[in-house]
């Protein structure tokens, strides 16, 4: 069998005796080399991995720490509660009572609020930002709804000083002669009480034009400073204009306060600013803040390639603007 392998290897490569036979040996080396791999699998034993006695004592002492862990939790609630690791405890949230407008990050999540919320909510305390009622804090971009309903009952708001000297007037906690007792038969009479100076009374407020208001219009509501009045201002003159009191809600920074105050004073009076849609460039359509960069473009393509815009219908073709998009930017389009 060797020998007529040898000979059909030296017949075919033309080699000499010597050559095949050591082309021979060469290609059984080879086959060797492949299979010990194969081969080593089965003979070898496998043998567990020993544990020294020290790694083991280090062991049997995290064990019992994490026991006595465990044995210090209080031992009421369900059977899951019981079955829950030392770790997963821990990571659990701690409800207690709290102020959106004090707490800190860390206090966030100690409450179960992710850390990238937490961060977001103190960047808006820090812009000046408040939280008047326990609803803004669904002001916030992206807070979860299911999150605030957990939270809700343990958002404690302190009232400010002013509201305190309204209520102290109110129901009579303040005294006009603080350093007498106050004694009922001693009350002075009507025509003896003295006589006080009278406030200026504060100009009232009238409705005015938003799409034409400047700073110092929107300063003078509750609850927006120069920060945010700049920030609506910026906000308006992207658009264009505003076409409804909706609109208001999608400015952030804006509370309940501040938005109460805008849809009582702010109304639309004068039409908005219209890019002509035919003729803009994708910078020009790429500056409204309801359009990107890259629908911009597609739609100045498709109109070099299909013709003028007629109507908010014939944008609809373009699949990269969906429904809501285009009933958004229509009104700030000219066709």
């Amino acid at each position: 069998m060797f020998n007529r392998l040898q000979s059909l290897i030296r017949d075919y490569f033309g080699f000499s005796h010597k050559e095949s036979r050591g082309f021979m040996v060469l290609i059984f080396l080879t086959l060797l080399c492949l299979l010990i791999p194969f081969v080593y699998r089965f003979v070898a034993i496998r043998k567990p991995a020993d544990t020294s006695i020290t790694d083991q004592r280090k062991l049997d002492s995290l064990v019992a720490l994490m026991q006595a862990e465990e044995a210090k939790q209080p031992q009421f609630g369900n059977r899951r509660d019981k079955d829950k690791t030392t770790a997963e405890r821990f990571s659990e949230p701690k409800l207690y009572n709290f102020d959106p407008n004090t707490v800190s990050v860390a206090g966030w999540q100690q409450l179960g609020v992710p850390k990238w919320m937490a961060e977001r909510i103190e960047k808006y305390r820090r812009k000046g930002g408040q939280f008047r009622r326990k609803e803004d804090l669904l002001k916030i971009y992206d807070f979860p709804a299911d999150l605030y309903d957990q939270l809700e009952p343990y958002i404690t708001l302190k009232e400010t000083p002013h509201s305190d000297r309204l209520n102290n007037d109110r129901f009579g906690a303040s005294k006009p002669y603080p350093n007498e007792p106050y004694k009922a038969n001693d009350r002075p009479a009507f025509s003896e009480r003295p006589a006080y100076p009278e406030r200026p009374t504060k100009l009232a407020l009238q409705p005015f034009d938003i799409n034409t208001a400047d700073t110092s219009q929107l300063i003078a509501l509750k609850g927006i400073g120069a920060t945010l009045a700049g920030r609506i201002i910026k906000f308006r003159d992207g658009l264009g204009g505003f076409i409804s009191t909706d609109q208001f809600r999608e400015i952030y920074g804006l509370d309940s306060l501040a938005l109460d105050e805008l849809q009582k004073f702010g109304k639309i009076q004068s039409a908005v600013h219209k890019i002509p849609v035919n003729t803009a460039t994708a910078d020009q359509l790429d500056r409204h803040p309801f359009l990107s960069r890259r629908q911009a473009q597609i739609i100045v393509s498709y109109r070099e390639q299909h013709g003028a815009y007629t109507s908010a219908e014939s944008l609809k073709p373009i699949r990269i603007l969906d429904a809501k998009t285009i009933e958004k930017i229509a009104p700030y389009l000219e066709f």
